[in-house]
């Protein structure tokens, strides 16, 4: 029997995966396709990222580095209102080859990482959880004592350990532009129902284009307005979804959710990468699979760690549907030389922003 069997290789399940094996725990991952595939997230983080890739990862991930953003309340044409600093704000990064070199990171640390396994079930008995996975047409039963759900948005250990949805799920889109672009700014757009479109400069990688609104809305036609307004044509066209809101529980009886499966993002971007592997962390420290009372521990370690930066994110994601003239006014007023943290908007309070924004 397994201590853990972990659902989904994405950055949080296969941090969860390395660090749990690092502490000499029995870890089985199961990825449904190929780890980093398909691609459905952009790969514009923090630089906080490379904390949590082995040394040397860096120089094959690295693609371009970014000093602000640039908010557009119209298209691209129109009034640009620039937020920067003098040091890097984020990098833009290999979003594929992040799996793979977590998930190696995981392998080498002793993880048991197995790709085309679909998992079919989720079932809680007395003592021990069995997770049922489709292997090339035939099914497999693995037992353990506690399943980790790291399988994203639409979570099949979610709903088979029968916990509550994220308050609310985006359908975002991204495609690319093979010419290279070496800028330092991101591109906000403004033009998206209750949230934004981008543009990313990735280096000679190219450019990244994206798009994320409220189901509902058709974000096809409002990506394609976004293109037309740049006078590109994309390829590599990728579709998912974006959890935004925590369930009230993500623990149950020998399970617990991280990453995405949790809505462990960012409500003003939708970003999760580094918010899921921190509750990762977090899970390594304090679950012990052979004591499922420690549970309750991760479920408030976790939101002791990230709560305060979510409600802070969905305060900000408010200002998206406020009035274009208020948005304009508000753009300007704040403009400027910043002291914030891209992961953090509680930093918007900071004492080095603060003198920033008043200096």
């Amino acid at each position: 029997m397994y201590d853990f069997v972990v659902v989904g290789v994405g950055p949080a399940g296969a941090r969860f995966a390395r660090r749990a094996a690092e502490s000499r725990y029995d870890v089985l991952a199961l990825e449904k396709g190929e780890v980093g595939t398909p691609l459905a997230c952009s790969g514009h983080v923090s630089t906080d990222v490379w904390n949590y890739v082995p040394e040397g990862a860096r120089e094959d991930l690295f693609q371009n580095r970014v000093y602000g953003a640039e908010f557009h309340v119209g298209g691209p044409d129109g009034d640009g209102y620039r937020f920067y600093k003098r040091e890097e704000v984020s990098n833009v990064i290999d979003r594929v080859e992040l799996d793979r070199t977590l998930a190696d990171a995981a392998r080498e640390a002793g993880a048991d990482v197995r790709e085309g396994h679909t998992v079919t079930s989720v079932e809680e008995r007395a003592g021990h959880v069995a997770v049922t996975a489709s292997v090339g047409g035939a099914e497999r039963t693995f037992e353990a004592r506690m399943v980790v759900g790291a399988d994203g948005p639409v979570s099949r250990v979610r709903r088979g350990l029968g916990l509550p949805e994220p308050d609310e799920t985006l359908h975002g889109v991204l495609a690319f532009d093979e010419e290279p672009d070496g800028g330092d700014y991101v591109s906000v757009h403004l033009t998206a129902p209750r949230f934004f479109a981008w543009r990313i400069p990735r280096g000679d990688a190219g450019v990244e284009y994206g798009l994320a609104a409220p189901p509902g809305h058709e974000v096809n036609e409002l990506f394609d307005e976004l293109t037309d307004a740049y006078d590109v044509e994309t390829d590599h066209f990728c579709s998912g979804a974006i959890p935004i809101g925590p369930p009230e529980r993500t623990t149950a009886t020998r399970g617990f959710l991280i990453g995405d499966a949790a809505a462990q993002t960012k409500p003003f971007t939708g970003g999760g990468i580094l918010y899921g592997m921190r509750a990762a962390d977090v899970a390594a420290d304090v679950v012990d699979p052979e004591d499922p009372t420690t549970l309750p521990r991760y479920e408030e370690a976790w939101r002791d760690e990230l709560e305060r930066e979510i409600r802070f994110g969905h305060w900000i994601r408010r200002a998206y549907s406020l009035p274009e003239p208020v948005q304009r006014a508000g753009l300007w007023a704040l403009s400027g030389e910043i002291g914030v943290h891209m992961d953090e908007p509680s930093s918007f309070f900071s004492r080095e922003h603060l003198r920033k924004l008043f200096s």
